[in-house]
């Protein structure tokens, strides 16, 4: 009914002339006397489910709302992630994968309606849950607060944003029929009520009286005492395991009358670095849903929103954090183990979640459009190689001898290519500076200083608990010697001479982006110190390796062969061709440590198999070239395996039990 409904609304809309359309005929309004909502007067009830546009290649976009829409869901929940669009101060940018209106308007054409949450904290797992980190350039500021300078950012972004959904809003002749204020605020320590009132005010001001605005939290009393306010609709988010009449309990605490909602119903969960592969059942799934819409049927209209429908990656650098007990980075792969894949593939929770959706409603009718094609373009064998002035160029070689892929692996150091990281020269200090201190927002940044005196016998060299944020990779005289961490090893033996070079680079593993802790700022947060005395006079390099990757560096510099992989950053390059085709395809790190890949200046973000769980990184085919070399780059952060290679498969291995078994077979 729902689908139906909608494409009638859609047709309306689109055959009228929009001068004589009257705004009046369409509406999507709360009916506190039924419990229901009512679209163009008419009591309604969505299932919905959520896909982030910023973790899915623009090319795929269509594929994976229209296998929502074939599923029987008429609503897609889409998150506004503030720091993909406003890299800095008054930079905007809302081009190809970040264009959110055409993302809005696919969803239009293809028969959706939008639930949007432009935050702006969203949370979702993303870096500090989608504020930017430039935010932090004010070191006391108060976040998700009614702190001057945190508002003023907000209000600056919220003009920019908000008219670009007003035209799109339901009553305007689009297709959003709702939009959250924030996200979970409830779970947040400030408790500010003037914040919320702020945000209550711009959002109407902006978006004008008609719009339903509304508030997501948990179940918990305090959560909904915080996270609620007079004049926004609150709903509530809750999981599987989760008594669904208790739950709709709570939400009845705060909102007495009105249409029961779950805003986030979880069909999987994330996955962090060094802990087991998150998995729920389907079946668990599939019965919480038709308890749900059975409830639904007894208590007049019932809404559910899938969180997530399809998880998708956490490209680049993206990837958020939790803070629980100690500081837990969660993985590239948004999976979330979704009822469409990483890869944006139908598995067996999507058909037993459509199964039970069609007791309740009619399915659009048509087939469920099929797996994307995926590709083993196979065993990428990888040459060490080295630096070497201009005059001795080596041509890279590759021979195609199936099902392998060979290809010359060239390498530079990072140390040595400093020059090219990092134009403008380091930043000298005292003491060490934070990222945020000197405006790098993610990435890398080189700390270098010299040792005071001989250490000729082992020395510990070390940083106070919590202040390397992330992990730091340690070298002297260019040497590797190992690697500091967050809530890990804060401490290194060494030895050395005077005036010996002493370089640690760090590493951003991401913001935290739930709960109390997201100022999270990040790089060395202390001194550093040998036999407990302050190492000083430091030179920073901000790292700017994104920009030199997609400018054609490395594989515009000549480069020669060596024969060894060696420890410590570097990075390996080499080119390979399809045979033909462009099919997406997972990568497999064997041997591997931990580092950064990408490919044809796309960066696909962070792998660490060794960590785990996760093995593999999705590799879009619409980041591949058909008919010319595509280029790999690789960051290897602590050491690459003696003869170093990548693999190509055809699936995906999320789990590390999981790919030790199948090692043999490919």
């Amino acid at each position: 009914e729902a689908a139906a409904g909608l494409g009638e609304g859609l047709q309306d809309a689109s055959t009228a002339p929009l001068p004589q359309a009257s705004p009046l005929a369409r509406s999507f309004q709360l009916d506190y006397e039924e419990d229901c909502f009512r679209k163009d007067g008419a009591p309604f009830r969505y299932i919905s489910g959520s896909i982030h546009y910023a973790r899915v290649p623009r090319p795929a976009w269509r594929d994976r709302l229209l296998k929502m829409y074939m599923s029987g869901l008429s609503t897609v929940q889409v998150y506004v992630p503030w720091n993909y669009h406003e890299p800095l101060p008054g930079v905007y940018d809302f081009a190809g994968d970040r264009d959110v209106e055409a993302f809005l308007d696919l969803t239009a054409e293809l028969g959706l309606l939008v639930i949007l949450r432009p935050g702006p904290y969203i949370c979702a797992e993303w870096e500090m849950g989608g504020l930017p980190a430039w935010l932090l350039w004010k070191p006391d500021i108060v976040l998700r607060s009614s702190d001057p300078g945190y508002l003023a950012a907000v209000d600056s972004w919220l003009h920019v944003l908000l008219p670009k959904i007003k035209p799109r809003l339901y009553q305007h002749g689009g297709n959003i029929i709702s939009v959250q204020v924030e996200n979970e605020y409830g779970s947040y320590y400030a408790c500010d009520y003037e914040y919320l009132r702020h945000l209550l005010g711009s959002f109407r001001a902006l978006l004008g009286s008609e719009v339903l605005l509304f508030t997501t939290d948990g179940t918990r009393a305090e959560e909904l005492r915080c996270g609620t306010l007079q004049g926004l609709y609150a709903t509530v988010d809750f999981g599987p395991g989760s008594n669904v009449t208790e739950a709709f309990g709570a939400q009845r605490q705060v909102e007495p009358k009105g249409p029961l909602v779950n805003s986030e119903y979880y069909t999987g969960w994330l996955d962090y670095w060094g802990e087991a592969h998150a998995s729920t059942s389907s079946v668990q799934v599939a019965r919480g849903l038709e308890d749900m819409l059975q409830l639904g049927a007894n208590v007049n209209m019932q809404v559910v929103s899938w969180y997530m429908f399809h998880g998708g990656t956490n490209f680049a650098y993206w990837s958020g954090a939790d803070f629980k007990d100690q500081y837990k980075p969660v993985t590239t792969s948004y999976d979330y183990d979704a009822p469409l894949s990483e890869a944006g593939d139908p598995t067996e929770k999507l058909f037993a979640i459509r199964t039970v959706i069609s007791k309740f409603q009619p399915l659009p009718v048509g087939p469920m459009p099929p797996a994307t094609p995926k590709y083993a373009y196979g065993s990428v064998a990888l040459r060490k190689v080295s630096a070497c002035p201009e005059v001795c160029a080596a041509p890279a070689w590759h021979c195609l001898a199936a099902p392998r892929l060979y290809l010359s692996l060239q390498y530079a150091d990072l140390l040595d290519v400093l020059d090219v990281l990092c134009p403008a020269g380091p930043i000298q200090s005292r003491f060490p500076l934070t990222f945020e201190a000197i405006k790098q927002a993610h990435g890398f940044v080189v700390y270098r200083t010299q040792l005071p005196r001989d250490v000729l016998d082992p020395a510990t060299l070390g940083a106070p608990p919590h202040s390397v944020c992330d992990r730091g990779y340690v070298m002297l005289q260019q040497e590797y010697q190992g690697t500091l961490e967050r809530d890990g090893q804060t401490t290194l033996r060494v030895t050395g001479r005077a005036g010996d070079t002493l370089d640690v680079l760090l590493e951003n593993m991401g913001r935290i982006s739930f709960g109390a802790n997201v100022s999270d700022f990040k790089g060395l947060l202390g001194n550093l110190s040998l036999d407990s005395s302050p190492l000083s006079n430091w030179l920073i390099y901000p790292l700017a390796i994104d920009t030199a990757i997609q400018q054609g560096w490395p594989h515009a510099a000549l480069l020669k062969s060596s024969s060894q992989g060696r420890a410590g950053p570097a990075f390996y390059t080499g080119t390979f061709e399809t045979p033909g085709i462009t099919w997406d395809t997972f990568v497999k790190f064997p041997g591997w440590s931990k580092g950064q890949l990408w490919i044809n200046g796309f960066n696909l973000g962070r792998y660490w198999p060794c960590r785990g769980p996760q093995q593999t990184l999705f590799v879009p085919g619409s980041v591949l070239h058909v008919g010319r070399p595509n280029n790999i780059t690789v960051l290897e952060l602590e050491g690459a395996p003696p003869a170093p290679f990548l693999l190509f498969l055809d699936r995906p291995l999320f789990n590390k039990t999981l790919s030790r078994s199948t090692v043999a077979t490919e």
